[in-house]
């Protein structure tokens, strides 16, 4: 029987390669049509001719939804802009926002961009989560900020070690911060009033005025602040609208948590709305079993009409759909496409969220994912047909050139086009080393054609080029695959795998668990972790999983010989972990060397290796 699928339309199809002496070229058969000069033109647009269309939305304490038209939010914004002026912030002197999403976010970002001051919106865990703010000063003596936003005490500690002198301090509520900070209300920079020269500020915006700068992750070292122009931005959401046309078709509607620091939240979804005249219900909910009871909320009363999220998202959301028809009816009721990215979509998952949409409207629908980053604003590489699977990838989007260049026994995608980096704020090596010869940017990642035979089905995911490693017998492993394949058999009790074994004589994996792997014992739910992880059950089920992997394997370098489930969870003052809840591979290795060392020497306990036949 014939798959049926919600109507939706790919807009590239077709792929051109050529040869260059560094390696072979990969484009669009499709243009780049042309888009406009900076974020504030659409924008602009919309507060215009549907002044009274809601932009943002989020719940107040009284759990209704607080709403922010587009018109209203021009107003506020040009309020906003003027006091910047005031205080003669530039991309010297830039505004870092250092809150979660919120409406108060949106409007200080939008007043920043329509006088031509880059944001800097910031992770929260440096503030809420960290115990020295290291990442959080990094970042303050990065950019050096003429304006910090905060949205209530929760943020005073964070401040008060790592705001510098001369720096303004706005926040919702000033009950809690110290008064050597000298924060002021929001309510006071909304009661500034807008002269022309916001105005005058906003007409000098153009496709190289910075917008932002969003920081990178980091691993092992600091993270950098990647440079967002207009340019970037702006073009960006065309390719999109051109490899995705289903979201131009009518206005978005997004019920979204994803975090504005990071470049999937706040550059692919909140711009994708303020581009198409659309609306985003900020979602407070998290791919977290503590909090997706909010998301769940939030999706029974607002239908999307596209969906995003990472990977441990929709798992969650496919797991609660199985036995929640109010929620797959509402979720799937009006979405033309759902989206992931952040990390490999396991294939039960994928099948689970396919008879979900199958039991709510009969059909299935599209499933669309890619390849991006912050250095690519993020958009880049989109799949091209329903029949994609796990790990593909497809084609460039229009306007992108990609060049595959082979790295040993791996091929790594660089990128050029409208929509890349300029580089990064005041890391002149950094930029230098970011980009070849040909002035592309080199990624780090590498790709396998799907089908060698025809390039047209594009491209599929195949690792980092520097996680990759050999064991000390010169046989090469490659991570990427080995990761997505042990992440796969685990499932759902494993969130993420670091693959072990550069210069021993076999790979091993730290398995790092999720909150249902609590469910295969008996202990009770305020166990400790590693109780838990130690108890007798849980031994057993992932012996069995091991077991099948050795099974499996076809050599060395796709046998896991050793496994060890971590209690210790993954720290994001080290690096470990990011905002977004992945894992980070050569941290994690470089801070827990000793744990490798004694799982691959024999000595660490609960060590899990393939039971001998």
């Amino acid at each position: 029987m014939q798959i049926q699928y919600r109507d939706f339309s790919f807009g590239v199809t077709q792929g051109v390669v050529t040869s260059t002496a560094g390696g072979q070229l990969l484009t669009a058969q499709t243009g780049l049509l042309p888009y406009p000069n900076s974020m504030a033109e659409p924008f602009l647009h919309w507060a215009a001719t549907q002044p009274n269309r809601t932009w943002l939305a989020r719940r107040d304490a009284s759990g209704g939804w607080q709403r922010l038209s587009y018109g209203d939010a021009l107003a506020q914004a040009r309020a906003i802009g003027q006091f910047m002026l005031n205080l003669g912030l530039s991309a010297d002197r830039p505004v870092l926002i250092a809150s979660e999403n919120s409406l108060e976010h949106a409007l200080i970002g939008l007043g920043a961009m329509l006088v031509g001051v880059p944001q800097v919106p910031t992770s929260p865990a440096y503030s809420l989560m960290s115990q020295d703010f290291s990442k959080l000063r990094h970042v303050m003596d990065t950019v050096t900020p003429g304006l910090v936003y905060a949205s209530d005490a929760r943020y005073a500690k964070a401040l008060l070690a790592t705001v510098q002198r001369g720096c303004t301090v706005v926040v919702n509520d000033t009950a809690g911060f110290d008064v050597s900070l000298r924060a002021l209300a929001f309510a006071e920079a909304l009661q500034t009033t807008a002269t022309p020269a916001v105005d005058a500020a906003t007409a000098l915006l153009g496709p190289d005025t910075i917008v932002k700068f969003l920081f990178t992750s980091g691993s092992t070292k600091l993270p950098k602040a990647v440079i967002n122009t207009h340019r970037m931005w702006c073009a960006n959401q065309q390719q999109m609208a051109q490899s995705m046309p289903a979201i131009a078709e009518q206005p978005p509607v997004l019920v979204d948590w994803l975090p504005w620091n990071h470049t999937f939240g706040g550059n692919h979804n909140f711009g994708l709305v303020m581009f198409h005249g659309g609306t985003l219900y900020i979602n407070d909910g998290k791919p977290v079993p503590a909090l997706v009871s909010e998301t769940i909320r939030n999706l029974r009363e607002i239908s999307p009409t596209l969906y995003f999220d990472v990977p441990v998202g929709f798992e969650l959301l496919a797991n609660a759909m199985q036995s929640d028809a109010e929620l797959r009816n509402s979720l799937f009721a009006n979405c033309r496409m759902c989206f992931y990215a952040g990390a490999a979509l396991a294939q039960p998952v994928w099948d689970r969220l396919f008879a979900a949409q199958e039991m709510a409207i009969g059909r299935r629908i599209v499933m669309g994912t890619g390849l991006g980053m912050t250095e690519s604003a993020p958009f880049g590489i989109f799949v091209t047909s329903t029949k994609v699977k796990a790990g593909d990838l497809g084609l460039p989007t229009p306007g992108l050139q990609l060049k595959l260049v082979p790295m040993g026994d791996k091929t790594e995608v660089r990128y050029k086009g409208p929509n890349i980096t300029p580089g990064y704020w005041r890391n002149a090596q950094a930029t230098a080393d970011a980009f070849d010869a040909e002035g592309f940017f080199c990624t780090g990642d590498a790709v396998a054609w799907i089908d060698a035979d025809d390039p047209h089905q594009g491209l599929r995911f195949d690792g980092r080029v520097a996680e990759d490693f050999k064991l000390s017998t010169g046989t090469f492993v490659s991570v990427g695959p080995l990761r997505a394949k042990i992440v796969a058999a685990c499932a759902p009790y494993v969130q993420d795998a670091v693959i072990t074994g550069l210069n021993k004589r076999e790979v091993g994996a730290l398995l790092v668990p999720t909150p249902r792997i609590r469910q295969l014992c008996n202990l009770p739910d305020d166990a400790p972790l590693q109780q838990v992880l130690q108890s007798a059950q849980v031994q057993a089920h992932f012996q069995s999983v091991v077991n099948a992997l050795s099974e499996a394997a076809t050599g060395s370098s796709s046998r896991v010989a050793f496994a060890h489930l971590m209690h210790e969870p993954p720290s994001i003052d080290k690096g470990e972990i990011t905002d977004k809840g992945s894992i980070n591979q050569a941290a994690v290795l470089k801070h827990r060397e000793a744990l490798v060392d004694g799982m691959h020497g024999g000595v660490l306990a609960f060590t899990i290796r393939p039971s001998q036949k």
